[in-house]
């Protein structure tokens, strides 16, 4: 038996990619914020782990579409922040 590998989509960049090469953001009671062990409740999306499309988030505003809501600027930063948080 061949065992599937969950595969998702980048929001920024629209690359397919196995679900564990993807940072999940997720959106809750709580707002928008990163998703690193990927088992926070709520509505998640997907993004690679790059800084490039981590920035081009904001500019494209994939956000608001992925979550149908409007995301502030400041969340947009509070990511950033986070994900290179992550880096190091």
């Amino acid at each position: 038996m061949v065992k599937k590998i969950p595969m998702r989509t980048c929001i920024a960049c629209k690359a397919v990619k196995p679900k564990k090469e993807l940072i999940r953001i997720v959106k809750n009671e709580q707002g928008v914020s990163l998703d690193l062990t990927g088992k926070k409740n709520g509505r998640g999306a997907y993004v690679c782990s790059d800084i490039e499309c981590i920035k081009k988030l904001k500019k494209s505003k994939a956000l608001q579409r992925a979550f149908e809501c409007p995301v502030a600027d400041e969340t947009y930063a509070v990511i950033e922040e986070e994900f290179l948080g992550k880096q190091n």
